[in-house]
C-alpha cells in the first residue's frame, strides 16, 4: 500500500491541486485546493485536515517548507472550513512546488507543479 497517494484531480476528491496564481518580481504566489474537480465532503465524519506546501529546488535533494494551513471546523457548530489556502513567498531558484493533503479516512496525498525555468527577478535599486 503506498503511504503517500497521488491521482489525478480531475477525478479525485482527495488530490490537492497547486495553482500559480501570481509570479513576478521574484515573489511567487500560489493558491493549494483541495477538491478542485469533484467537492471533497467537510463533514466530521470525513474531511480534509491540513495541507502544505513545500518547495524543492532544481537540482535539491531537499524539500523546503512553505507553509501549512489547518481546517478545523467541520460543520460541527455550523461553521465549515473549505479546504484551500493561498501562500506568497520568494525563491532562489526554480524547481517545483510540492503540496501535500491529509485526509482523515483516505489518508496523505501529493501533487506537484514546475515552476517556471527563469523566476522574474525585482528590477536593481536605484543608487542615489
Amino acid at each position: 500500500m503506498e503511504r503517500i497517494r497521488t491521482a489525478d484531480w480531475k477525478t479525485e476528491k482527495h488530490v490537492p491541486v497547486i495553482e500559480l496564481l501570481e509570479v513576478k518580481d521574484g515573489r511567487i504566489t500560489a493558491e493549494v485546493v483541495v477538491g478542485k474537480g469533484i467537492p471533497h465532503p467537510n463533514t466530521a465524519e470525513h474531511h480534509i485536515k491540513w495541507v502544505e506546501l513545500y518547495h524543492l529546488p532544481e537540482k535539491g535533494e531537499f524539500l523546503y517548507p512553505v507553509g501549512k494551513a489547518e481546517f478545523g471546523a467541520h460543520g460541527e457548530t455550523g461553521t465549515v472550513t473549505e479546504p484551500r489556502a493561498t501562500f506568497r513567498f520568494r525563491v532562489k531558484s526554480g524547481g517545483k512546488l510540492v503540496a501535500l493533503s491529509l485526509c482523515n479516512i483516505h489518508g496523505l496525498w501529493k501533487s506537484e507543479t514546475k515552476l517556471p525555468e527563469r523566476l522574474p527577478r525585482p528590477p536593481p535599486k536605484k543608487q542615489f
